[in-house]
């Protein structure tokens, strides 16, 4: 008999581990949340994939005794786009803890779309984001987070490589985009500086968390529309996000700074834009400290017609050495994700 309560026990802890491991949310699309030609924002589709992660990531580690805490995002892998979301339409957001290290946890993230007048469903995005746990009586420790289980020693292996590669990559992209961007007055059409485009937003208490730090989502929501802005001046058509590369968080911006969100773009295709989005944070109340670059980013764009269908996109006219150098790098990121498509899908059939 008190075996069979011990199994019943660990069955229930199991089953209450699973339900914190998982979250879905849902919300009805509206016209605020889109274009004039009714796509659904790709900000607005980040920052409710952000939301979702911080929540079960959050919810995860104050599973444990001791200091409480909010999960802080500190990473994005790639974000695919893959169909539009329209107004009217519901995005049912889910959220599963995949892995975590001593001080972070891997979230991947769905979003499925379901047409609620024909009952029809979608799988629209997914994505991959990293927490870190910070403790509400001290902002500045990051505290151990709670062991998940795993299916098999093979997916907690896999899980770890993952973890080394982006914690790799963090620190490569921070070193190798420390400098900041000026900006650049208007020359040639289809030049760089031509489009390239800026934001600048002050970070109000709404955009902040309980400790008084910017929403990862926030952020990214305006990263979206600098990116769609760079790519709108030079296509002068209908522009929509493809997919997002890592987003890097490099530090956190507080209350009160005001931010200053830069795109250019990169690198073109026949049918995508590169371009790659930059935001630098300016203390007010503490101007001693200077501005400092917070986050970084590469974002692809494609331009649609009236039937939303792919155009072509104007070649990007290159000038001097150093915007060369960014295009042969760009290039070098789309023929590897071009390769990466193929190689999916050939496992998949």
């Amino acid at each position: 008999m008190a075996l069979r309560q011990k199994q019943l026990l660990q069955h229930m802890w199991k089953q209450n581990w699973v339900a914190r491991a998982r979250n879905t949310t849902s919300r009805i699309m509206r016209p605020d949340d889109a274009n004039i030609v009714g796509n659904v924002h790709g900000g607005t589709i980040l920052k409710m994939i952000e939301e979702a992660g911080c929540i079960i990531g959050t919810r995860h580690c104050n599973t444990q005794n001791g200091d409480r805490c909010v999960a802080a995002l500190a990473r994005v892998e790639r974000t695919d786009f893959l169909h539009p979301v329209f107004i009217g339409e519901v995005a049912h957001v889910s959220a599963e803890i995949t892995y975590t290290s001593k001080h972070s946890v891997e979230v991947q993230v769905n979003v499925l779309s379901e047409n609620i007048v024909t009952g029809a469903k979608k799988l629209t995005n997914k994505a991959t984001l990293w927490y870190v746990p910070l403790s509400l009586q001290n902002v500045a420790k990051i505290i151990e987070v709670p062991l998940i289980e795993y299916s098999s020693p093979e997916q907690e292996e896999a899980g770890k490589k993952r973890y080394e590669a982006q914690k790799l990559e963090r620190i490569e992209t921070k070193v190798r985009n420390g400098e900041i961007i000026m900006s650049v007055s208007l020359p040639e059409p289809y030049t760089v500086a031509f489009s390239q485009s800026s934001l600048i937003h002050l970070i109000g208490p709404s955009d902040c968390t309980l400790h008084g730090f910017v929403h990862g989502g926030v952020t990214m929501k305006l990263m979206d529309e600098v990116a769609g802005i760079v790519a709108a001046r030079h296509c002068k058509t209908n522009i929509v996000t493809a997919s997002v590369d890592a987003i890097n968080f490099h530090r956190k911006i507080k209350k009160g700074c005001v931010i200053t969100v830069s795109g250019r773009m990169t690198f073109t295709s026949n049918k995508s834009i590169e371009i790659e989005v930059f935001v630098d944070a300016d203390p007010l109340v503490e101007a001693e400290k200077g501005k400092y670059r917070a986050v970084t980013a590469f974002f692809t764009c494609i331009s649609l017609d009236k039937e939303n269908k792919p155009l072509l996109v104007p070649p990007l006219k290159l000038e001097g050495e150093e915007e060369q150098k960014q295009f042969e790098e760009g290039k070098a990121r789309y023929l590897q994700k071009k390769a990466k498509r193929l190689a999916d899908k050939e496992c998949q059939q």
